[in-house]
């Protein structure tokens, strides 16, 4: 009993020890680390960055406000008044009331000659049945329309006024960069005369598919309103026209887009001088190379222009291009896709002279090619129309006639051309009953022609039977 009573003092008395020691050295310590884990106030620091590096700087000194300066007075607001038709109502039909309203768009201009000529986009003069312009110190003045290429979507205004007014000069857009700064200048939602910043984020973007399409993209904001206004680089030189924005919700998201300086400034020029854009063409079918196509032609190239085909009496031809050539530089502009090349071709006329340099069988070769005048036309129901040559009447005793060079991808006409008996070579002797001799004839005739009516083209075949098809 009294070794029991002996073990039970010594096992307290020890147990009393450690939970001293316990108390007086370490509980203090494990008390501080378990409040700091539960106690997470925040902390505030200065987000001012210091160092040596001497080469941030240079963007520190960027300075916009001379650009800025220069173009500000040289971008004007263009207020578009359009008559829409309303819907009538079954009383107006029975009366014969159809009401018209008239309705406003908005969109931006840039003034790029002291006597008044303005540069904007086709989409914001379109269909317009008034148009004025308002210049930066709030004059408003009656702008009328000189010419327009729906292909580019550029179109050539005029105001006249007494005064010398500020202007834009054009930059050469071959020669921006990626990663370069640029302002874009406009009137987003009629708030006039704002300026925005950004880098180009990319060159000869198509957006819509087919390769038409060779646009500068940049990260500068654009919105609804600036459509028509300038794109312009540090030094205030315009290269570009602010022309679309690829949005979900219609507003900016981080992605612009404009029509390069040097397309913008040729089809101006072309309208001024002769009245329409003067398209000179290569004479290559063919498209862009990637891993994919690269493995599937079996060759060795996954950047450049793949020629598919060489068009008959163009100046690739001429120059001695072939199917298989695959085109990697024009002039001084690298060709890494069909968007780059057709970019560049934009910005030529007919009778234009270019250095193409082009690889075939992995040997690089140069050649200089002519750029000819386009003798063809897309008619989307009929397919590629071509200027007939003598020889292509006389094989068919036609005394008058278009080629069809080549027939619609749209596959329902196809199949019904097909089942015809209706191909390439055939020959198209009038639209719409007017006889046509040539693309320019038929160009016309299409221009006039009225959407109510049937579309009826009249056709050679290849053993000179003649057919008349109608299309509503």
């Amino acid at each position: 009993m009294k070794k029991l009573a002996t073990l039970v003092f010594v096992s307290v008395l020890g147990g009393a020890i450690t939970l001293g020691t316990y108390k007086t050295f370490l509980e203090k310590e494990e008390q501080a680390i378990v409040q700091a884990e539960q106690i997470t106030q925040p902390v505030f620091q200065p987000v001012s960055y210091k160092t040596t590096n001497t080469n941030l700087g240079a963007i520190e000194g960027i300075d916009f406000t001379t650009a800025a300066e220069k173009t500000l007075d040289a971008v004007v607001h263009v207020k578009n008044i359009t008559l829409n038709t309303s819907q009538p109502s079954m009383r107006d039909l029975m009366r014969g009331n159809v009401q018209q309203r008239k309705q406003l768009g908005t969109g931006s201009g840039v003034i790029i000659s002291p006597d008044g000529y303005i540069i904007t986009n086709n989409h914001v003069i379109d269909s317009s049945e008034e148009l004025s312009v308002t210049l930066n110190d709030n004059r408003t003045l009656k702008a009328i329309i000189i010419g327009t290429d729906p292909k580019t979507d550029i179109a050539l205004l005029k105001i006249e006024t007494d005064d010398i007014l500020p202007y834009a000069t054009f930059g050469d857009s071959d020669t921006a960069k990626i990663g370069e700064w640029v302002l874009a200048v406009g009137n987003p939602f009629n708030l006039t005369s704002t300026v925005t910043a950004g880098i180009i984020s990319a060159k000869s973007r198509d957006l819509s598919g087919d390769n038409h399409q060779s646009f500068i993209q940049t990260d500068a904001a654009v919105n609804p309103g600036n459509s028509g206004g300038a794109l312009v680089n540090t030094n205030g030189e315009l290269i570009g026209i602010n022309t679309a924005i690829t949005s979900q919700t219609g507003s900016y998201i981080g992605y612009s887009f404009a029509v390069p300086s040097n397309i913008a400034k040729k089809v101006v020029q072309d309208i001024m001088e002769f009245g329409n854009v003067q398209n000179g063409i290569l004479g290559v079918r063919g498209g862009s190379l990637n891993s994919y196509s690269a493995e599937k032609l079996g060759v060795g190239e996954t950047e450049g222009f793949y020629v598919d085909d060489v068009i008959d009496d163009s100046g690739a031809a001429a120059a001695g291009l072939k199917s298989g050539d695959i085109i990697k530089k024009i002039d001084n502009i690298e060709i890494k896709k069909l968007s780059d090349l057709r970019g560049y071709i934009d910005t030529k006329r007919p009778n234009d002279t270019i250095t193409i340099f082009y690889l075939r069988d992995n040997v690089q070769k140069e050649t200089e090619v002519t750029l000819l005048k386009n003798n063809t036309l897309t008619v989307p129901i009929i397919g590629v129309l071509k200027d007939a040559k003598p020889k292509d009447l006389k094989r068919l005793s036609a005394e008058n006639g278009v080629k069809l060079e080549r027939l619609t991808s749209d596959q329902y006409y196809s199949k019904y051309w097909i089942a015809n008996g209706i191909g390439e070579g055939d020959i198209i002797l009038s639209i719409n009953n007017v006889k046509v001799n040539s693309i320019e004839e038929v160009k016309t005739v299409i221009a006039n022609l009225d959407k109510r009516q049937l579309f009826t083209v009249q056709i050679m075949k290849d053993k000179g039977q003649i057919e008349r098809h109608s299309f509503r």
